[in-house]
């Protein structure tokens, strides 16, 4: 159960005393009740508890509340469905969606929620719950997260730490672009589009020695990406895989393998490569695919279906980073 100390509070004085409304969705009891008894003990009210045939046909006319829990462990056809057009439903409203599910359950959820910016949780704990409700609270404009029990707010801080550090590290990816366009030549984000020395080249073709932009190197072979994660993981045999945790790049090195083969990825098969539990890799995920570095990729042949992929700029990113390696200086990665 949420720490009775978990509390929430009005933003603003004319939203004062109005409780948080949640709809609540599940076929396992167990996980129901657990859900259920959470929104209570937090001080929520809520506005349906129900088994997931509650969200069939029919059920669009029910209101929903500012937050909806959902869990799918394995969903069928129906209820992938369901949940196609809650999905839809939810980001109209303006609501938070958060959905649990399990592996096998990962990509099929993952596919048919693509409008509400879900938050999706695998095989979670209860205290992974708890962050989740946090992070959905935070988005809710009308109320903020007041308290958690000192643990689960320590654990809410320091994801909240890391994700705002990367955050504002890959927000200075534009930087780079945006100064070349201004013709300054300005900017030093911490990742760089084109080494400083290849901002520019000089061409003969044109009058007057004119500065074009220098050509952007090709991906870099498959095989020593694929050569660096495999080293990467040996660390784990001989120490303790915590101590090198690193699923941003480990994410990066996997998608940028598997462009250079021109092969898609799953997005359970990127928490894989990830190193860290599915749920901890869906929350960098997303901080990635907001920051522009990871997409969203559709299936052509079955909607039901997703990818994820490098955005052009950061292939383009790592392209130059392993370009630099290939040059004198560095070659560790």
């Amino acid at each position: 159960m949420i720490p009775a100390n978990f509390a929430y509070q009005s933003a603003g004085n004319d939203c004062a005393g109005l409780p948080l409304v949640v709809s609540v969705f599940a076929d396992r009891a167990h996980v129901l009740g657990e859900l259920r008894d959470d929104a209570t003990a937090a001080g929520f009210r809520i506005a349906a508890c129900a088994g997931l045939a509650a969200l069939g046909e029919g059920a669009d006319a029910q209101p929903l509340g500012d937050l909806v829990l959902v869990d799918c462990p394995v969903p069928d056809g129906a209820q992938l469905a369901a949940l196609a057009r809650l999905d839809l439903r939810v980001a109209h409203a303006g609501a938070q969606l958060i959905v649990s599910t399990t592996v096998d359950g990962l990509d099929a959820v993952f596919g048919c929620l693509d409008q509400s910016q879900p938050q999706i949780l695998v095989d979670p704990s209860r205290a992974d719950r708890v962050i989740a409700l946090g992070r959905a609270l935070a988005r809710v404009p009308r109320l903020r997260v007041r308290e958690l029990s000192e643990e689960d707010r320590m654990v809410l801080l320091r994801l909240t730490e890391q994700v705002g550090q990367i955050a504002q590290r890959l927000e200075r990816l534009e930087t780079p672009l945006r100064a070349l366009e201004a013709g300054d030549g300005a900017g030093d984000g911490v990742f760089r589009f084109e080494s400083p020395r290849r901002r520019f080249a000089l061409t003969e073709e044109e009058p007057g020695d004119r500065l074009v932009r220098a050509a952007r190197p090709a991906l870099p072979d498959p095989r020593l990406v694929r050569r660096i994660v495999r080293q990467r993981q040996l660390r784990a045999r001989f120490f303790d895989g915590d101590l090198f945790g690193d699923p941003a790049w480990d994410m990066l090195l996997d998608l940028t393998a598997a462009r250079a083969e021109h092969a898609r990825v799953s997005v359970t098969s990127l928490c894989i490569a990830s190193g860290v539990p599915p749920t901890t890799a869906l929350r960098w995920i997303a901080q990635m695919t907001d920051a522009g570095l990871f997409q969203r990729v559709e299936d052509e042949t079955d909607r039901r279906r997703a990818f994820i992929a490098l955005t052009d700029r950061a292939a383009d990113a790592m392209a130059r980073y392993f370009a630099e390696l290939g040059s004198p200086g560095p070659r560790a990665v």
